[in-house]
């Protein structure tokens, strides 16, 4: 019979190459980690892993295993928290993975309403951009994750094996220094930036920003490049370029020395929260989405 914790220590051993690291990433002795791999090579009848010298791989059943074992584990933790909150044992906890902007903004107002609602929920939150917190959840590292797509991008998401839960519609501003030619217009055309230094933000949405400037006919001139949408702001408050940034992490900032102009044709991101089918069905895990799509409506946030 496969044990749970033995395919918690395999993964750790796959994630981090050695028995001690992944003793210390489970909290454990590297002899702990090294009897539960081979209590479960002996149950499962089979070698999982090949030792030469300080080297170590999988074999193919190993790679076989640890390729189930996120499913595996998630379902366990479905069934765990959906049986402990039925029996009244204990109210749940729910491990949220989060972009920045949306850390400062959504969340805050979710979790708070969350505790009054439930205060016996723990919540833990992490910071990922997408692709990576999608991982994360994937992996069973985590129970919900805040993600966004870009309408029309290339390359498309595939979301097909996850619940995804809709928030909200983020558009992109352009940011110009105060004093910039630009600074009072309604709107401007992306196009007319064309000549502009350039700051670009996170991984993610500089491949967005290069994308619809090509599709503008020009490429930008990144000066630039931060993941902090504060020194963004700052270095266009500056005067030292532009920058393009959605709404909400706008939002999430004090923009001070800069204006926000709306571009047009309008460029948006989906905002939404991602679960795995198994683990939507947990209480906690579905009030949280239900406190994030409340705080996520308009004047949600205050």
């Amino acid at each position: 019979m496969i044990e749970a914790r033995h395919l918690r220590v395999l993964r750790a051993v796959a994630t981090t190459g050695s028995f001690s690291a992944a003793g210390r990433q489970l909290g454990c002795t590297q002899p702990a980690v090294s009897q539960q791999m081979k209590a479960l090579e002996t149950s499962v009848g089979t070698p999982l892993l090949v030792r030469t010298g300080r080297e170590m791989r999988l074999t193919q059943a190993g790679e076989a295993l640890v390729r189930h074992a996120s499913g595996i584990l998630a379902g366990l933790t479905a069934a765990e928290e959906e049986v402990a909150a039925i029996a009244g044992l204990r109210a749940g906890r729910v491990r949220l993975v989060s972009f920045p902007s949306g850390s400062s903004t959504l969340v805050p107002t979710a979790l708070a309403a969350l505790r009054a609602a439930h205060p016996g929920t723990r919540v833990s939150l992490e910071e990922a951009e997408p692709p990576r917190s999608v991982e994360l959840l994937r992996e069973g590292d985590c129970d919900l994750a805040l993600a966004f797509r870009y309408e029309g991008a290339a390359v498309a998401e595939d979301w097909g094996d996850l619940v995804v839960r809709p928030l909200l519609t983020d558009r992109l501003v352009a940011l110009v220094p105060e004093r910039h030619r630009l600074a009072r217009a309604e709107a401007v055309a992306i196009g007319e930036l064309a000549q502009e230094p350039w700051i670009a933000g996170c991984p993610r949405c500089r491949g967005q920003l290069i994308e619809v400037c090509e599709g503008a006919g020009f490429t930008p001139r990144i000066d630039f490049a931060t993941d902090d949408y504060p020194a963004v702001v700052g270095l266009v408050g500056a005067g030292l370029g532009v920058a393009v940034l959605p709404q909400l992490a706008v939002e999430s900032v004090r923009p001070r020395g800069v204006r926000t102009v709306r571009l047009e044709p309008a460029v948006r991101r989906e905002i939404v929260a991602l679960t795995l089918p198994d683990l939507a069905q947990v209480p906690a895990v579905s009030a949280t989405l239900e406190q994030l799509a409340r705080a996520a409506r308009p004047g949600g946030r205050g």
